[in-house]
């Protein structure tokens, strides 16, 4: 554990490999050289909400237990949600992200971007509200567009949370309940394939306890 460089506390490293974290205390923007953590801006404080979701949250992803090491929360004019960086002993990666009750659970599909209509939004043009396409082998249909801001976040992730990042986000999804997410953004788009659940069917261990919200049994 190292400790962070603008008020000292310690700052554990959940994530091999993650380069940013953000201190719990001081909400530091924190980059890690080694064993050595470097103060790269101040995260915003994040909005409260009532996720049962917490970093150290462990679910079951493809027969294999992911943990949850860090969350950034977005928000958009309809209101916001959370995006879960979950990491797997094997090192492999997926985000969950939580809006209203509903998960949508996914790994990054780059051949997503070789598709004609997302690769015209890549280019910066706009997502038809109509639009289909292909991808894994299933098609989907535009569930929402949103353009959202970044509100904050903690943990460990993969990039910098700083204010000001915004993105454009498009959803898609099929009557069989796959879900293809597809963001632009600062840094270029993405492309993220997977299926949309319920919170039980993700076998968590290790929720936040809620008040007036009682575990349901096996998820504990």
């Amino acid at each position: 554990m190292a400790n962070c460089p603008t008020c000292g506390a310690g700052v554990p490293a959940r994530g091999d490999g993650l380069p940013y974290a953000t201190c719990a205390y001081c909400r530091t923007l924190l980059m890690r050289h080694g064993l050595t953590l470097e103060a790269v801006g101040t995260v915003a404080q994040l909005p409260v909400d009532v996720s049962p979701i917490q970093i150290g949250t462990r679910f079951s992803v493809d027969g294999a237990e992911s943990t949850s090491v860090g969350r950034v929360r977005w928000g958009w004019s309809g209101g916001s949600w959370n995006e879960w960086l979950l990491i797997a002993a094997d090192g492999s990666r997926h985000w969950l992200g939580e809006a209203m009750g509903m998960y949508m659970l996914t790994a990054e599909y780059p051949d997503a971007l070789d598709i004609p209509a997302i690769r015209n939004f890549a280019q910066g043009n706009p997502m038809a509200v109509d639009a289909s396409v292909k991808a894994g082998g299933q098609w989907f249909h535009v569930a929402d567009i949103k353009e959202a801001a970044c509100l904050g976040s903690e943990g460990d992730l993969p990039f910098p949370t700083l204010p000001g990042w915004t993105i454009t986000s498009v959803d898609f999804r099929n009557d069989a309940g796959a879900a293809l997410s597809v963001q632009r953004g600062r840094d270029g788009t993405s492309a993220w394939l997977g299926v949309w659940s319920d919170l039980a069917g993700l076998a968590p261990k290790g929720l936040r306890m809620l008040e007036g919200w009682a575990i349901p049994g096996g998820m504990a």
